[in-house]
C-alpha cells in the first residue's frame, strides 16, 4: 500500500492567525532587545518602522502568491513555478534556514525564562527538552497541534497586553531618549536584521496552506489579522520596555520583559515570577508553530525529491510528516551546541530576506509568465506593494553582508554546497511529484 502523501483540509482563520502570530509572537519576548545595543532605542525604533512598512507590503504580496499556490513547500513551491528548479532549491534553502535557526534560538531562550525562575537549571537542558517535548505534540496531528497553537497564542497576546498594562505607568520618555542614537544611521541600518525577528517567520502560514478548508477566504484574513496584530504589540512593547531603566541593562539578555518588570516591581515581587512563569506561552507558541512550519517545508522539499524521499514519508494514523519534524529537530538541537542566540537571529533572518527577494520576484514572473493563473486574493496596489517589500529587502539583506559578514559567508557558502550536490545528484529532474502540480 502507497504512503499517503496529502494532509488534511481541517484549518479555520482563527487557526491561521494563532499560527501566524504564534510564529512570531516570541519576537515580543526577547531578541529585539539586540538591536538597542547597536543602535539605541530611537536607532532601533527607526529600523522597526522600516521593517514594519517591509512587512506590510511583503504580506498583503506574499497572499497572492499563497491563496494562488497552496502548497507545503510555500516560497520553494512559488519560486519552482515561476523560476523553475534553481529558483525553488534557493527559495527551499533559505526559509529551511530561517525556521530551522529560529527554532534554536527561542529554545534558548524558553531555557534563559525557566533559569530566570530557577537558577540552578541549566538553559541547554531546558533547550533541549522543548525540542522533544513539542516533537512528540507536533506528531499528534495538525488540529490538534492548531488547536494548541490557538490556546497557547491568545494566552501570550493578553500577557503582553497585561505585560504594557504594568509597566506604562513607570514609562519616562528621559530613559527612553537618554543616548537613544549612539552610532547614528550606521546603527539605524546595523539594527535592522533584530526589527526583522519582531515579525519575521508570519510568512510560515504558508507552508500549511494545504491544510486549510477555504483557501480563497481563510488565509487573507489569517495573514492580515496576523500582521496587525503583530505590529500593534511590536510598537508597543518596545517604547514601553525602553522607558523604563536604561535600556542598556536590557539589551543584551534573553529575558527582557522579565527583567523590566523586575526593575518596575522589584525582583522578589510575586508577579515578577509569575510572569517570567507565564512568559513562556510565548515562547512556546512560537516554538511550536515554528516546528510545524520547517516540518512542512521539510515534508515539500522531499516530496519533490530536492531531500531524502523518506522525509515526505507521513505517519498513518495522524497524517503528520513523523520524519521531517525528527529531522529539523536533530538540525536545530546541533546548532544549539555551536551557536549564540544573536549569531541565530542573524542567520534566521539572512534566511528570511533571501527568501523574501526570491518571493517577490517569483510574483513578477508569475504575473507576466501565467496571467490566467487563477488568484483568489490578488496584491492591492500591484506593482507598488511587492516592489517596495523586494527594495526593502534587497537593503536589508546587503546591509547584514555588511555588518555580519562572516555569517553571510556561511549563509551563503551553504547554499553553494547545496547547489552543487543537487546539480550533481541531478534530482532536480524528477521535478513535483504528481500532487505537487
Amino acid at each position: 500500500m502507497a504512503e499517503p502523501t496529502t494532509l488534511k483540509k481541517v484549518l479555520k482563520p482563527i487557526h491561521l492567525w494563532a499560527i501566524g502570530v504564534g510564529l512570531v509572537i516570541s519576537g515580543e519576548y526577547f531578541g529585539w532587545n539586540y538591536g538597542w545595543g547597536v543602535a539605541g532605542t530611537m536607532g532601533f525604533l527607526a529600523a522597526t518602522l522600516i521593517i514594519t512598512v517591509l512587512y506590510i507590503t511583503f504580506i498583503f504580496s506574499f497572499t497572492e502568491l499563497t491563496t494562488a499556490i497552496p502548497n507545503a513547500g510555500g516560497p520553494f513551491a512559488y519560486a519552482k513555478e515561476a523560476l523553475g528548479a534553481t529558483g525553488a532549491l534557493v527559495a527551499g534553502y533559505a526559509t529551511l534556514i530561517e525556521f530551522v535557526f529560529a527554532a534554536p534560538a527561542i529554545a534558548y531562550a524558553l531555557g534563559s525564562y525557566v533559569h530566570f525562575l530557577y537558577p540552578s537549571v541549566p538553559v541547554l537542558y531546558i533547550a533541549v527538552g522543548c525540542y522533544v517535548i513539542f516533537t512528540i505534540i507536533n506528531f499528534l496531528g495538525i488540529k490538534e497541534s492548531a488547536l494548541f497553537s490557538l490556546i497557547i497564542t491568545i494566552i501570550a497576546v493578553i500577557e503582553l497586553l497585561v505585560y504594557i498594562g504594568i509597566v506604562a505607568p513607570s514609562f519616562e520618555f528621559r530613559n527612553f531618549m537618554h543616548d537613544s542614537l549612539p552610532f547614528g544611521w550606521a546603527g539605524v541600518l546595523a539594527a535592522l536584521p533584530f526589527a526583522i525577528w519582531l515579525y519575521v517567520c508570519i510568512e510560515g502560514m504558508a507552508m500549511v496552506s494545504e491544510e486549510v478548508r477555504d483557501i480563497k477566504k481563510d488565509i487573507p484574513k489569517g495573514y492580515i489579522s496576523a500582521i496587525l496584530t503583530l505590529t500593534v504589540l511590536a510598537v508597543a512593547v518596545m517604547v514601553f520596555t525602553g522607558g523604563v531603566t536604561d535600556w542598556k541593562r536590557l539589551s543584551a539578555i534573553d529575558y527582557p520583559l522579565p527583567e523590566a518588570i523586575g526593575i518596575v516591581l522589584g525582583r522578589q515581587h510575586g508577579l515578577t515570577s509569575l510572569f517570567a512563569g507565564i512568559g513562556l506561552f510565548g515562547l512556546i507558541a512560537s516554538f511550536h508553530s515554528i516546528i510545524i512550519s520547517y516540518s512542512r517545508q521539510v515534508f515539500a522539499l522531499a516530496r519533490s525529491h530536492y531531500l531524502p524521499t523518506v522525509l515526505s514519508r507521513l505517519n498513518n494514523r495522524f497524517q503528520t510528516p513523523h520524519f521531517a519534524l525528527i529531522a529539523g529537530s536533530i538540525a536545530g538541537i546541533i546548532a544549539l551546541f555551536f551557536l549564540d542566540t544573536s549569531k541565530l537571529v542573524i542567520l534566521s533572518t539572512i534566511g528570511a530576506v533571501t527568501m523574501y527577494i526570491v518571493s517577490m520576484i517569483s510574483l513578477f514572473v508569475l504575473r507576466r509568465k501565467n496571467p490566467g493563473l487563477q488568484r483568489p486574493y490578488r496584491a492591492p496596489f500591484y506593482p507598488y506593494f511587492p516592489a517596495i517589500a523586494l527594495v526593502l529587502s534587497v537593503v536589508v539583506l546587503v546591509t547584514i553582508v555588511y555588518y555580519y559578514l562572516t555569517l553571510s559567508i556561511l549563509f551563503f557558502a551553504g547554499l553553494v554546497v547545496v547547489m552543487l550536490i543537487f546539480f550533481i545528484t541531478r534530482k532536480h529532474k524528477s521535478g513535483f511529484a504528481s500532487n505537487d502540480s
